[in-house]
């Protein structure tokens, strides 16, 4: 009802009551601002296409409701174009659930714990991929049967020395395991086993087909809440897959650098346009360089934020920079491509695209590697809100990690989406002159 009391959105994701120092939520479901089931329904006309700008509009205002968050999303990253119809959608997902269905079995004959309901936590080879008998891998890749995992080994290397792909995933599998066991446990969701085991499944099949970038750390902060959200893990697979499109340069390692360390750039860049003299005490301290921001970037605020208010903040993230354009583009390359200039739907209307977006069509506020992501400016709002307390306290880079740290949980999710468009709009104004 209209006006009605906010409801706590903790319900929706328990923690386990063990688990006292988790950040308190913020984000509260508020009737009348918060997208609700009836308001989401409402948008959709009979053939199935939706009214995205009110639903954009809606989201900036008071977020998505928990029970309707996952099939939200997967418009917000592009999984299906909003003027398609309930029928077509419905045509694509059943095909992409196959194509993930034969990605898994795929993956499942190299190493037949993918699908078991089970993970591993100790590499199964070595670097020069010789097989590793340590008890502790038998007893991992042990399915059940009376071979103890030795026959796993046996075919392994019956089929002589392995291909340089192969090798390099199986030697990624263990760090993944380890990475899933450290990802949000303290909800009561990853209590179950098999939950586990769905976020490593995920992720070691996007290992796999990613030729490019494949696994590294902070995905599995990225992919759990898909995990979550989706039941069907075929669904939460392509959430997180059209996800790593925006993301995947950040993890791209050239050897010299890493992606992310261009966005870092920027930011420095920003920072010296909104407030030269927080850059220059940063500078003086060693951290002009803003490697310290790295972490808000690769894991887009999922540990400065409460597990409920770091969705909260994604979703108002992606109704921004929203574009219509992303599924078109996201269907017209094979899976694992960048976003990049490509086969067009329908004319967008700029009704249809986030006020970030909007801000960049008007303003023709792109690099030349294509407009920044809105979390670039994300970082730079937090600094901004925390740049008295940086300039005055921080003696050294050691003071500036701290403050940074010490702000989890502490940090108003809407405050600081307004304060990035407001940066957004400033930067486009004085890099025209």
């Amino acid at each position: 009802m209209w006006g009605g009391a906010a409801e706590p959105a903790d319900s929706y994701y328990q923690v386990r009551p063990e688990c006292t120092d988790v950040p308190e939520t913020r984000f509260r479901i508020k009737p009348g601002k918060t997208l609700s089931v009836r308001k989401w329904q409402a948008v959709f006309v009979q053939e199935g296409s939706l009214d995205i700008g009110k639903t954009l509009r809606r989201i900036r205002r008071g977020g998505i409701h928990p029970s309707i968050r996952g099939e939200v999303w997967e418009f917000l990253l592009g999984c299906y174009d909003p003027m398609s119809t309930f029928e077509e959608r419905e045509q694509i997902r059943q095909r992409r659930r196959l194509q993930y269905a034969s990605w898994k079995e795929e993956c499942k004959q190299m190493f037949p714990v993918i699908g078991s309901g089970r993970f591993i936590t100790a590499p199964v080879i070595s670097e020069n991929g010789q097989p590793n008998y340590d008890p502790l891998v038998l007893q991992e890749i042990n399915l059940g049967t009376n071979s103890n995992g030795s026959d796993f080994f046996k075919e392994l290397t019956s089929r002589g020395p392995l291909d340089k792909k192969v090798s390099q995933w199986l030697l990624t599998l263990h760090q993944i395991g380890l990475d899933v066991n450290r990802t949000d446990r303290a909800l009561v969701f990853y209590e179950k086993k098999e939950n586990l085991s769905k976020l490593w499944d995920i992720l070691s099949i996007y290992a796999w087909i990613d030729n490019d970038v494949g696994y590294c750390q902070g995905m599995s902060d990225l992919c759990s809440p898909m995990i979550i959200l989706l039941e069907d893990e075929a669904d939460a697979f392509w959430c997180f897959e059209r996800l790593m499109r925006r993301l995947r340069g950040n993890f791209r390692s050239t050897g010299r650098s890493v992606g992310v360390e261009a966005q870092l750039t920027h930011l420095s860049s920003i920072t010296q346009i909104v407030d030269p003299k927080l850059h220059q005490h940063l500078d003086k301290l060693g951290g002009g360089d803003y490697l310290f921001a790295i972490r808000m970037l690769m894991v887009q605020f999922r540990r400065e934020f409460s597990f409920c208010d770091s969705l909260y903040l994604w979703e108002m993230m992606w109704a921004l920079e929203y574009d219509p354009d992303l599924f078109y583009v996201y269907e017209a390359h094979q899976c694992g491509s960048e976003k990049t200039e490509g086969l067009k739907g329908k004319p967008k209307s700029i009704k249809q695209c986030g006020k970030y977006e909007r801000q960049n069509m008007r303003n023709g506020g792109k690099s030349a590697l294509g407009p920044l992501p809105i979390s670039v400016f994300l970082v730079a709002s937090v600094l901004k809100d925390k740049s008295y307390k940086l300039m005055t306290e921080a003696r050294g880079l050691d003071d500036v990690v701290k403050i940074l740290n010490d702000m989890t949980g502490n940090l108003d999710a809407k405050k600081t989406c307004s304060g990035a468009i407001k940066i957004h709009k400033r930067y486009l104004r004085k890099a025209k002159k």
